[in-house]
């Protein structure tokens, strides 16, 4: 897909439309790196707990809990339905992906560890998508199979493909 300043433009605009106040969306994916890292806290307070037996563990997993969701409404700011809770399992199952993709990187799986970070990266922007509101819920079933709204007039690239690009144009902590 090729990014041209029309679209760019438009995006940053329903970027704004989208929350109350300005942005600072590289802060933002900083923010959402550190919730997954409270999801993965969160998972291994449970298992911990149960291994050991020791209930003492849960109380940090809420602890951490409370913490994750208090700062997911720092990114989810207005939701509908279960995005919220969708949102949570697009960061944490992309979190899994990742490890899972490092971890075959260093067993020498490198084109199995590729094919996990893509699934990764996929729902990392699937997650912007649907909190940046990039993905028109509203006219889901009217669009053709590979159209993120109706203004999209490129058909051919896929969904996660124009949303990734999208997030790495976008979200680019390291344009001051």
């Amino acid at each position: 897909m090729e990014i041209d300043d029309k679209k760019i433009n438009e995006f940053i605009k329903k970027v704004n439309e989208s929350k109350q106040e300005k942005m600072d969306l590289s802060s933002d994916e900083d923010l959402s790196i550190a919730i997954m890292n409270l999801i993965s806290i969160e998972e291994h307070f449970f298992f911990t707990a149960e291994k050991t037996g020791k209930s003492e563990y849960f109380d940090l997993l809420n602890a951490a809990r409370e913490m994750r969701k208090s700062l997911l409404k720092k990114i989810i700011k207005d939701y509908e339905g279960e995005v919220w809770c969708i949102s949570k399992h697009l960061l944490a199952a992309s979190m899994r992906l990742m490890e899972v993709g490092t971890k075959a990187l260093g067993r020498g799986k490198k084109q199995e560890a590729e094919d996990l970070f893509k699934k990764a990266y996929e729902l990392y922007s699937l997650f912007w998508g649907l909190n940046l509101k990039m993905v028109d819920l509203g006219d889901v079933k009217k669009i053709e199979e590979n159209q993120i709204s109706k203004k999209d007039d490129d058909k051919k690239t896929g969904i996660m493909g124009k949303l990734g690009k999208m997030v790495q144009y976008v979200i680019d902590c390291c344009r001051e």
